[in-house]
């Protein structure tokens, strides 16, 4: 099959930009002898976790439980949960438990003891990793808190669960105006872990595992010291923002939406069929201003035609606004790139793989729409 055969709006990934793509983190992390552990929420796909893993990745982490359950069925047997999950959920976890190594994340002592009592029942140990927070300002504990470390040790002395570690997400990464910026938050985040990773080993327990994750930091934490695991996720894909944040170049980016001009009705203004359910609503960011709700592409997809501007979506159009000319004329394709391709991942059944102008197959985006 061919993309002229395809009916859109269909969201494309290109498979050896992907496969690059895998392959170049793989080999930064192993560069930097630290584990990788990548985040499937930006795939939700089993079959390019298992190229993940095939790769090299110790593991996956998963957003939510049901993203855990979808990739666990498939086989994936080493799953992190970098989310507060709640202990209403005990019974799912433990049953994850039977087909693959599970891990989560606490930030507060009362979940923490809820997870213990829960753990206690069905006689089982559940990894667990403090949630730092490292300035994102979302979850975790606060690193300078005089009783940060009372509640780690708190946290590794409940029955039923097994401290492995502290991690963090240095999501602020994205509110960068530099990459002076970005190299200063990888190095902070670093080092509030790592400070007080060493004062818990002064206390007497063990620290088996510093993990950090974040796309748009990940070029410079692989260049930190004391860190034992990265989890991006974004990497596999790249889109707009980490063109704009710096961590990508337009060559890397492996997803794209294609679309059909549906109407001109004015010379300044031309209409495609990927509104707000495909492309979604979110915006770019970058270290140089980034508006309109996506980049519509050259038809060679090397660069960004700047004469088209995506500046509104309704729920099944795009009003692109157009400086000057342009021929594309109703019945015309053009490629989009999308803005976050996480959120495009998820308002589809499937991605379209492909090579050139041939499609591949259909990935399947398994986990799509597993938010409890």
């Amino acid at each position: 099959m061919r993309l002229s055969d395809l009916p859109t709006p269909a969201v494309l990934v290109d498979r050896a930009r992907l496969l690059e793509n895998i392959d170049r983190v793989q080999q930064l992390a192993n560069d930097a002898r630290v584990r990788l552990r990548p985040h499937s929420k930006t795939h939700k796909s089993a079959e390019i976790a298992r190229w993940q893993i095939e790769r090299g990745a110790i593991g996956i982490c998963c957003a939510k439980v049901g993203e855990a359950e979808v990739m666990a069925a498939a086989g994936i047997d080493n799953i992190r949960l970098p989310y507060p999950v709640s202990p209403s959920a005990a019974m799912r976890i433990a049953a994850l438990m039977d087909h693959a190594s599970i891990s989560i994340i606490v930030d507060h002592l009362g979940v923490a003891r809820a997870w213990s009592e829960a753990m206690r029942r069905v006689d089982r140990t559940l990894d667990v990793l403090v949630k730092v927070d490292v300035g994102f300002r979302r979850c975790g504990i606060d690193p300078h808190a005089a009783d940060a470390l009372d509640f780690i040790q708190g946290v590794g002395s409940l029955p039923g669960l097994r401290l492995r570690g502290l991690l963090s997400h240095a999501g602020h990464g994205y509110l960068a105006a530099s990459e002076h910026d970005m190299c200063a938050i990888a190095q902070r985040e670093a080092e509030m872990l790592t400070t007080l990773g060493d004062q818990v080993v002064r206390s007497g327990i063990a620290v088996d595992e510093i993990s950090v994750g974040a796309t748009p930091t990940l070029r410079y934490s692989v260049r930190q010291s004391g860190l034992t695991e990265l989890r991006p996720g974004n990497y596999v894909y790249f889109d707009r923002t980490q063109v704009g944040l710096g961590a990508a170049s337009l060559d890397d980016c492996a997803m794209t939406v294609l679309a059909t001009v549906v109407s001109k009705p004015a010379a300044d203004r031309i209409i495609l069929d990927c509104g707000s359910k495909t492309l979604t609503n979110d915006v770019a960011r970058g270290f140089k201003p980034t508006p309109g709700y996506g980049a519509v592409l050259v038809p060679d997809g090397r660069s960004i035609d700047e004469s088209l501007a995506i500046e509104r979506l309704s729920e099944e159009h795009a009003t692109v606004r157009v400086a000057g000319r342009t021929r594309l004329e109703p019945g015309d394709r053009v490629r989009v790139l999308p803005n976050h391709a996480c959120l495009v991942a998820n308002m589809v059944d499937d991605v379209q793989l492909v090579d050139g102008d041939r499609v591949i197959t259909k990935l399947p985006v398994a986990a799509r729409g597993k938010i409890a």
